[in-house]
């Protein structure tokens, strides 16, 4: 049985959000609070917390500062971002500051069951209709360095398309499911590919590949 929090200042948001989980997760148990303050004093007393989805302009949140704050306090609880917020900087900054997902409240009730159910699994959920919008190279960059040519030259086409769809925000499952191969596969290549990015990390390679015309490099 799962144990998620809501942190979110607008009730009729929290009743919502609430409703969408017990209907998607059997048996789940829905915490709630509606300031900063309470969300930490909640994570202090229940360090079983399966996920916080945390709202960004909730009171004493003061926007990524709060995330920051939680994370450092309660460092082993996975953190969601949940916010009407649609900037892909602000996304990638919220990443980068260790959230593990993004979602937006103008999704759909059924984009939101599986944002959940893709972070419960141990995924990253970013929205893949947000991450695929492009701008200008001043303000899409992300904080981590670009993928330079050279490096992309050393993927193979099918190492491509899977870093294609972790830009997207798809979990392993999503992207062995799509691609038709074994999702051991996918972990294989997912592996190969921040090796050969010299990335740490999952978020990394997604911060780095951005802005990557993936049809140009797929075409050869």
């Amino acid at each position: 049985m799962y144990k998620l929090l809501i942190a979110d200042d607008h009730p009729l948001f929290r009743e919502a959000i609430g409703r969408v989980i017990r209907d998607g997760f059997d048996e789940a148990e829905v915490l709630e609070t509606q300031d900063l303050d309470a969300t930490l004093a909640m994570t202090a007393e229940h360090d079983d917390l399966d996920l916080i989805l945390l709202d960004l302009n909730m009171p004493g949140m003061h926007g990524l500062g709060g995330l920051i704050q939680l994370r450092n306090e309660a460092p082993t609880i996975p953190v969601v971002i949940i916010s009407a917020e649609e900037d892909k900087q602000v996304i990638l900054q919220a990443v980068t500051y260790g959230a593990v997902g993004f979602i937006t409240k103008s999704s759909p009730r059924e984009q939101m069951t599986k944002a959940i159910a893709q972070v419960l699994d141990g995924n990253i959920y970013l929205p893949s209709d947000i991450m695929r919008a492009t701008g200008s190279p001043s303000t899409t960059r992300g904080a981590e360095p670009g993928i330079t040519p050279q490096q992309l030259e050393t993927l193979t086409r099918k190492q491509l398309q899977v870093l294609e769809r972790m830009t997207r925000g798809e979990s392993n499952k999503m992207i062995a499911y799509n691609l038709n191969i074994a999702e051991t596969t996918v972990k294989a290549h997912v592996s190969a590919i921040l090796r050969k990015l010299g990335v740490h990390n999952r978020v990394q390679a997604i911060l780095s590949a951005g802005d990557i015309d993936f049809s140009a490099y797929l075409k050869r």
